[in-house]
């Protein structure tokens, strides 16, 4: 055992070089599986450019404001229903447990299974991740660290990552018109299976750290066996009991009530730069598109996430607050890193408004690297997204971007989805001792996303290209 250890040490120090072949082995693979996702689609779609082509399914074709044409599938049961359900239920489980929402998932199913266009499975997908975001936080409001006495939420990083991820997301939704679809995949793809190697190692090195936790455990355990049976030879103290009873440590709470788990001061904090900003872009939505109003209350957006966001950072570079779920490294914030996990939070943002995504893709493994435990990682993260991803749902059905029977219906499935997942995992977590299963789920999630995307986005640009569409940069304003 010692030997095999010994050889899996070894290998495990020449990780520099490893880590670079398996992210090139990655694009190789990634770039043919999304070859063999898009094929079915192009080989679907190329008779229709010569040849009128059989409908399978009846669909409603409606145009919105801008002139867009939204293709909306009827409801009816069916092998796309049943075979969109199952991906949906796999994908919200996942999603859920990982801290990622499911976005990368959502959007290519509601596109190639479904049938949806590309903007209407953007806003469904929203639904489904908000419907698995709202139920996994609902879950995880009465649990605790897993170490520590603290709510499994971590208040003070949602305070920091959270308005930003908002004010990203109204960026992301006005880049989404200006860049073409191409380079937004491109830069995707990349990000995704980067994020998903690093996530992946990230589990390893767990996996390495909770291995060696149990051996010492063990020991321990051991040990104290030993010494109960000496203690049993000793004679009892009064009242029936041994000195080693006497200081048995008591076990941390794992649930306590919601009342007492919440800190409502900041939650409440978070729920009115919800609502604000939420309010200023309904207000944005009724106005005309680059006018005078419409870029006021696009910049009004900034002060009120960027002064929420400020006040956090100041009172954790002087002292007066602490991400405690990081430890003593809480203690010490110099003021670039400061800034630079905001930027990010803008970033996670701006990539979920572009693509339909929940920024958990990005804030998940960014937890992770700042040493915040998995299972506190995945439940801040989806904390955060759940406001993110209502706000996008309040502002897509007041502009009628989604049909509600088929909002309702995945909505439920995302719900039930992360219900299963969450206990499911919990209860492995529990069984094993393995809280690395969390950071292999993520990472998983996000590969699996960067092929879906990826040929989701193949198919659409080869389409493009056979039809000689313009695909370049488009104006903000037409």
């Amino acid at each position: 055992m010692n030997t095999i250890a010994g050889v899996g040490s070894a290998w495990w120090h020449g990780t520099s070089r490893l880590k670079g072949k398996v992210l090139i082995c990655l694009v190789v693979a990634t770039s043919i599986l999304m070859v063999a996702v898009a094929e079915p689609s192009l080989k679907q779609k190329g008779s229709s450019y010569n040849e009128t082509r059989k409908v399978e399914s009846p669909r409603h074709v409606t145009k919105g404001h801008s002139g867009y044409q939204h293709v909306w599938p009827d409801m009816r049961f069916g092998l796309r229903i049943v075979g969109g359900t199952i991906i949906a239920f796999f994908g919200a489980a996942c999603g859920s447990v990982g801290g990622v929402g499911g976005g990368g998932i959502f959007v290519p199913m509601l596109t190639l299974v479904i049938g949806f266009d590309s903007k209407s499975s953007t806003a469904l997908s929203k639904c489904m991740i908000t419907g698995a975001a709202a139920t996994t936080v609902f879950y995880n409001l009465r649990l605790r660290h897993p170490t520590l006495e603290l709510p499994i939420i971590d208040y003070d990083l949602a305070l920091l990552f959270q308005p930003m991820l908002i004010l990203g997301i109204s960026i992301g939704v006005t880049l989404n018109v200006l860049f073409a679809d191409w380079m937004i995949i491109i830069l995707l793809i990349i990000f995704f299976i980067a994020t998903s190697t690093r996530s992946f190692f990230k589990g390893v090195e767990t996996w390495k750290k909770e291995t060696k936790s149990k051996q010492e455990a063990a020991r321990a355990k051991l040990e104290i066996h030993d010494d109960e049976i000496e203690a049993a030879e000793e004679k009892p103290l009064p009242g029936g009991t041994t000195s080693h009873d006497q200081i048995k440590p008591e076990p941390n709470k794992e649930k306590v009530s919601i009342i007492e788990n919440i800190k409502w001061k900041d939650l409440g904090i978070l729920l009115i730069v919800w609502l604000i900003i939420l309010a200023l872009q309904i207000g944005k939505n009724y106005t005309t598109t680059c006018s005078a109003i419409y870029w006021l209350l696009n910049i009004l957006q900034i002060p009120v996430a960027a002064g929420v966001t400020s006040y956090e950072a100041v009172s954790l570079y002087k002292g007066r607050r602490k991400i405690t779920s990081m430890g003593e490294a809480s203690n010490n914030w110099p003021v670039h890193e400061l800034i630079l996990y905001c930027f990010i939070g803008v970033m996670a943002g701006t990539v979920g408004g572009m693509l339909g995504l929940g920024g958990g893709f990005i804030l998940g493994p960014l937890f992770l690297e700042m040493g915040i435990p998995p299972q506190v990682s995945s439940a801040t993260a989806t904390f955060a997204m759940m406001f993110s991803a209502s706000m996008s749902v309040v502002e897509f059905y007041l502009l009628k971007r989604f049909p509600v029977p088929y909002a309702l219906y995945f909505f439920t499935v995302a719900t039930i989805a992360a219900v299963v997942g969450q206990h499911v995992v919990r209860k492995l977590i529990s069984i094993l001792g393995r809280a690395s299963l969390i950071i292999f789920i993520l990472a998983s999630t996000i590969f699996v996303s960067a092929i879906l995307v990826g040929g989701a986005g193949m198919a659409s640009m080869i389409e493009k290209f056979e039809r000689k569409e313009y695909m370049g940069f488009e104006s903000m304003c037409s």
